[in-house]
């Protein structure tokens, strides 16, 4: 690059830093505090509280990232426009072209910085928040459920044990699944324990039964046993339990989804809109970056009204996006959404590179000089 041109993208991609965070802080905040009663009800850690909750920044910047490069080219184009530097390099021969590669690299940037996010970042950070909310399940059941009270873990789910024993093993456990419907579960053991075997933790029952009783049967079926090994993701919503969600697999996985899975053939809408939105995601960046470049790309004089222009961008670009969201629905609902999908922010990014080098085979500065002279 120039010396003009590192000037140009030194300002944008400052300005992209700055929209960036702020928004990703302000959007960040309000999901955090919904996730408050992890402290204020299982009693957890501030750092674990950071820690879960900093695990949805990905799923934002994946879709935050556009807007703020929408916003940071606008913001810098009208700052120099403001302060008539555009006019000043546009009356000394910088073409629209040149004028348009500190923007191309900030784009180009951003959407592989998205894809990065949207292919990688996001599917981890979702795994991770999902083995995260296991842990503190499991923190939960053996640390902070008070001996001798019957805890109702979730609607449905009762718990209780005695005391504690040596080495933090839970006495005289008892247990009330009535989450499915049709089917009572009591579990009673003498001992249990929290393990952790490989990923995935578990409460450890010793010398107990499980009694089954199936809706509309009169006597319970009771299994005896010496050792139970209880799963502790089903102690939290069954959404978090296994399977793995679409968004919780990696990109490799979705790619080669198996719609034999029981849970993949009665969600295939959900894993085909999840894959393609992860590919669709960084093209927004390219249209949002090429819309914002086209409203004021154009040098202008202070005299002159921008505020249509910001207006007319603001506005298509909202459309897009709301286009979007509606295609990803679509997706999921049938694979003949697919095309539109990718048809939208493809179809955005080239009307507005139309219209930004309208002038290209004309003097495209022709108007900035007679701005100038009318000055």
């Amino acid at each position: 690059m120039t010396l003009i041109e590192r000037y140009i993208f030194k300002i944008g991609a400052s300005a992209f830093l700055a929209a960036l965070g702020v928004l990703t802080a302000v959007i960040w905040l309000t999901q955090a505090m919904k996730d408050f009663d992890l402290m204020t009800t299982t009693g957890q850690s501030l750092i674990v509280f950071f820690h879960i909750t900093s695990l949805i920044i990905p799923s934002l910047i994946m879709v935050i990232a556009p807007i703020a490069l929408f916003i940071a080219t606008l913001f810098s184009l009208n700052k120099l426009n403001g302060d008539s530097e555009l006019v000043v390099t546009a009356a000394a021969g910088l073409s629209p072209y040149q004028l348009f590669r500190p923007y191309a690299a900030l784009i180009v940037s951003v959407a592989l910085f998205s894809s990065f996010m949207s292919l990688w970042a996001m599917p981890w950070s979702f795994r991770v928040m999902r083995d995260a909310m296991t842990e503190v399940q499991s923190d939960f059941l053996t640390r902070v459920v008070r001996p001798g009270a019957f805890n109702m873990l979730e609607p449905g789910l009762i718990f209780h044990y005695r005391d504690r024993g040596p080495g933090g093993s839970l006495l005289g456990i008892f247990m009330l699944d009535r989450r499915d419907e049709g089917q009572n579960n009591v579990y009673l053991a003498e001992t249990g324990i929290a393990a952790k075997v490989g990923e995935q933790n578990y409460l450890v029952l010793e010398t107990g039964t499980i009694q089954r009783q199936d809706k509309g049967a009169t006597t319970p079926a009771m299994i005896v046993f010496d050792s139970y090994a209880l799963d502790l993701s089903h102690f939290g919503s069954r959404a978090d339990g296994a399977p793995l969600r679409p968004r919780e697999r990696s990109t490799p996985v979705l790619l080669a989804y198996d719609t034999a899975e029981d849970y993949v053939k009665f969600n295939e809408g959900r894993f085909r809109a999840e894959l393609h939105e992860r590919f669709i995601a960084p093209l927004y960046a390219l249209a949002m970056g090429m819309i914002a470049f086209a409203a004021l790309g154009a040098p202008r004089t202070t005299r002159q009204n921008r505020g249509a222009a910001m207006a007319a961008a603001v506005g298509f670009a909202l459309l897009l996006r709301v286009g979007g969201f509606g295609a990803s629905a679509l997706m999921a609902r049938g694979a003949a959404a697919i095309p539109l999908a990718y048809a939208l922010p493809l179809f955005g990014c080239a009307l507005a590179a139309l219209y930004a080098f309208r002038f290209a085979f004309e003097n495209p500065f022709r108007r900035a000089r007679t701005g100038l002279a009318a000055a």
